[in-house]
C-alpha cells in the first residue's frame, strides 16, 4: 500500500508534468498598453485567451529577445515588472526558453492560468527600428535598420561615431567602444540607401536626419559593425574599489542587492566582472545582507541583464575581480589567454614576455592554484592589441601589477604566440 504522503507527492508531480509540456501551436504573443507596437505588457495567447506573463522566474533578455524577434521588432532595450492597467487579469508563468527559439511557441509554460502573485506582470521594450545582429551579446553586432518592413544593413561610409552614440543609447547600452566595417559579417538582405546625420544627442535613431547617399553601392566588407559598452546598471559596493564588493543592480531607478545559489555564484561573478571591465573573478561569496534578486548565469553572458532572474530572496553576493589581469576563452575561470589592462583596454601578452614565475603570480592574483600549463596559441590570439612590456615577476608577488616590467626588445609578437595558461 502506498503511504498517503507519497501518493499525494506522486499526484502533484504527475499534475506538474501535465502542465509543463510545450504550449500548443496557437500560442502567440503581443505587447499591450505601450507607447509603440514594440513596447508594453507581455501577453501570450494560450488555451484560447490572452494572458499576462507572471514574473516568478523570467530568463530576462533571453525570452525578451525571442518576443522582440517574433514581433519583428529590433533589439531588446529593457524588461521590468509592473501591474497591468486592468486589475485582475489572469496570467501564466514562462518556465524555459533555450536561446535559439524563433517564436514563443517553442518555449515551455508551467502552471495553469491564474492571477499572478501580487498582480505583477512583465513589461518589455524593444527597439522600433534598429538592431545589432550576429554579435557576442545584446550590445554588439552588425547594424541593421528597418526599411519597408524588412531589415537592411548599414554601409560604413553612411555611419559615424555620432550615429553610433545614438544607436547605443537607443538600445539601452553604454557608449560606443568599436565601429568598423565587416566586423560582424555582411548579412543577407538589402543595404540601407541613406546616410545618417545624427548630432549624437538624439534618443532614437529615427530622430536623426538622413540624406541620400552619393553612391548607391556598398562594397563587400563594408556593412558596419558596432560594439557598445555594457549598460551601467551593475556595481560593486563596500569593497574598496569598483572591482570588489557586494553586487547591486539598478532596477527601474532603484539599486537592489543581488544574490545567487551556491552553484551559480562563480558564474554570476564572472559576468559581473566582465560587464564592469574588470579582470577575472578572484572570489565569489555570500554576504551578510539579503538580496532582492536571485540571479542565475551560464558564465558566457556579456551582462547581468542577459541572465535569469527571480524575485525570491537569497544572501547578497560579494565579488572580488582582479583589477588588471584576466584569462579569456578558456574552459573555466582558471584557464585561458592571458590579457592585461592597458589604457582602459585589454591586451594579449606575448609568450616571450611571460614565464613560469609570471604565471605563478597570475594564478595567485586570480585565486587559482599553481600553474599547470603555459603555452603560446593554446586559446587563440584575440582581436585587440598586444602588451608592449616584458614581465619580470619574482614569483612571490600577490598581484601582477606588483611585478617589475621592462621594454620589449622586439615590439612584435608573431602569430600563435599569445601567452596562454591553465
Amino acid at each position: 500500500m502506498i503511504p498517503a504522503l507519497v501518493l499525494t507527492t506522486l499526484l502533484w508531480f504527475t499534475d506538474l508534468q501535465a502542465q509543463s509540456v510545450s504550449p500548443p501551436a496557437e500560442l502567440s504573443v503581443r505587447l499591450v498598453d505601450g507607447t509603440t507596437s514594440c513596447s508594453g505588457t507581455v501577453e501570450v495567447f494560450y488555451r484560447g485567451e490572452w494572458l499576462g506573463l507572471c514574473p516568478s522566474w523570467w530568463s530576462m533578455m533571453r525570452e525578451v529577445k525571442i518576443v522582440c524577434r517574433q514581433l519583428d521588432c529590433g533589439n531588446p532595450v529593457s524588461e521590468s515588472r509592473g501591474p497591468l492597467i486592468e486589475d485582475g487579469r489572469r496570467g501564466v508563468t514562462m518556465w524555459s526558453c533555450r536561446r535559439d527559439e524563433s517564436s514563443i511557441r517553442q518555449c515551455d509554460i508551467i502552471g495553469g492560468p491564474g492571477v499572478c502573485d501580487g498582480g505583477y506582470y512583465h513589461h518589455v521594450t524593444c527597439s522600433d527600428s534598429v538592431r545589432l545582429v550576429d554579435g557576442a551579446g545584446l550590445c554588439s553586432g552588425r547594424v541593421e535598420v528597418k526599411s519597408n518592413q524588412s531589415w537592411a544593413s548599414v554601409c560604413e561610409a553612411d555611419f559615424d561615431q555620432q550615429d553610433a552614440e545614438v544607436v547605443c543609447r537607443d538600445l539601452g547600452c553604454g557608449a560606443p567602444a568599436a565601429l568598423q566595417g565587416g566586423l560582424y559579417g555582411e548579412g543577407e538582405g538589402q543595404t540601407w540607401d541613406k546616410e545618417f546625420q545624427c548630432k549624437g544627442k538624439e534618443s532614437l535613431l529615427l530622430d536623426c536626419d538622413t540624406s541620400d547617399r552619393e553612391n548607391n553601392t556598398c562594397l563587400p566588407g563594408n556593412a558596419v559593425g558596432l560594439t557598445c559598452s555594457e549598460p551601467d546598471d551593475v556595481r560593486l559596493v563596500g569593497g574598496g574599489s569598483r572591482c570588489a564588493g557586494g553586487v547591486e543592480w539598478n532596477d527601474q531607478g532603484e539599486w537592489r542587492i543581488v544574490g545567487a545559489d551556491d552553484w551559480d555564484q562563480r558564474d554570476v561573478a564572472a559576468v559581473v566582472c566582465r560587464q564592469l571591465g574588470c579582470g577575472s573573478t578572484v572570489s565569489a561569496l555570500p554576504g551578510n545582507t539579503t538580496g532582492g534578486f536571485r540571479v542565475s548565469c551560464s558564465e558566457s553572458e556579456s551582462s547581468l541583464r542577459e541572465c535569469s532572474r527571480g524575485y525570491d530572496l537569497r544572501p547578497g553576493l560579494t565579488v572580488i575581480c582582479s583589477v588588471s589581469v584576466r584569462l579569456v576563452d578558456g574552459a573555466g575561470l582558471c584557464s585561458g589567454r592571458v590579457e592585461v589592462k592597458s589604457n582602459q583596454s585589454w591586451a594579449s601578452v606575448c609568450e616571450a614576455d611571460f614565464d613560469q614565475q609570471d604565471a605563478e603570480v597570475v594564478c595567485r592574483d586570480l585565486g587559482c592554484g599553481a600553474p599547470a600549463a603555459l603555452q603560446g596559441g593554446l586559446y587563440g590570439e584575440g582581436e585587440g592589441q598586444t602588451w608592449d612590456k616584458e614581465f619580470q615577476c619574482k614569483g612571490k608577488e600577490s598581484f601582477l601589477l606588483d611585478c617589475d616590467t621592462s621594454d620589449r626588445e622586439n615590439n612584435t609578437c608573431p602569430p600563435g604566440n599569445a601567452s596562454l595558461m591553465m
